[in-house]
């Protein structure tokens, strides 16, 4: 059984509170993108399907939906991913037009086929159905070796358009100065990290933390970016 330390740990990775930033070396991203998708969640109805769901970490803000979760079928997403079906990387294991909205979260940099990727959640959209996407912009190459690409704004909306996608929102997270913040604890992060998990939360506490408030800080009072950002999401409609 997980102690209430571990629990509250757990927890503070893709929902995190204040206290989360003395936990989670990710906290500044972590929150923009939870606050976001809540934020858009509410305009996504009926069958939802996540894909590259993970864990399920947003199910709950989409609990007035009938989620559906699906991961690609490997070996390890088997063992971690908590994932109602899998499928083969080229088709998703559904009929055509049978779901009202689909999550697509932090996935489509993972996606070698862009094209042939967004198509297929085209096909399992019913029209009119809606697209919730997001996607890094500014950040490290994660989950090596797949990581395959990055988007501009202009590069995203491109891609959604070319596939028959209306956007309905385009937003820019994290456009602000606590962006430097985040970077450089993500490299602090990287270039610091121990095999020892103690260690590693006490740096997060002692040194991640305070960074990340400060971070908060500077976003508020100091002039946003429209060029610079950590994150997007886009709120799309597919079009009959």
């Amino acid at each position: 059984m997980r102690t209430p330390i571990r629990r509250f740990i757990s927890g503070q990775q893709f929902a995190p509170g204040l206290w989360g930033a003395f936990v989670n070396p990710f906290f500044i991203a972590r929150r923009a993108l939870q606050r976001e998708i809540a934020a858009a969640s509410q305009q996504l109805s009926g069958r939802l399907l996540d894909i590259g769901c993970g864990q399920q970490p947003y199910r709950r803000l989409f609990d007035h939906c009938r989620y559906v979760g699906v991961d690609i079928d490997s070996a390890r997403t088997r063992q971690l991913a908590v994932a109602d079906a899998f499928y083969d990387g080229k088709r998703f294991p559904f009929e055509d037009a049978s779901f009202d909205a689909v999550l697509c979260n932090q996935v489509l940099e993972h996606v070698f086929n862009p094209d042939e990727f967004v198509s297929e959640i085209r096909r399992v959209l019913a029209p009119n159905g809606r697209l919730l996407l997001t996607v890094p912009f500014v950040w490290d190459e994660h989950e090596q070796p797949w990581d395959y690409a990055r988007y501009s704004s202009f590069g995203l909306r491109a891609l959604l358009e070319r596939h028959g996608f209306k956007l309905l929102q385009q937003r820019k997270l994290v456009a602000d100065a606590s962006l430097l913040f985040q970077l450089t604890i993500a490299y602090l992060y990287k270039v610091m990290h121990t095999g020892s998990a103690h260690l590693n939360l006490l740096v997060t506490a002692l040194l991640f933390g305070p960074l990340s408030l400060l971070g908060l800080l500077a976003g508020a009072v100091l002039p946003d970016s429209d060029d610079l950002f950590l994150d997007q999401l886009v709120l799309a409609q597919r079009t009959p």
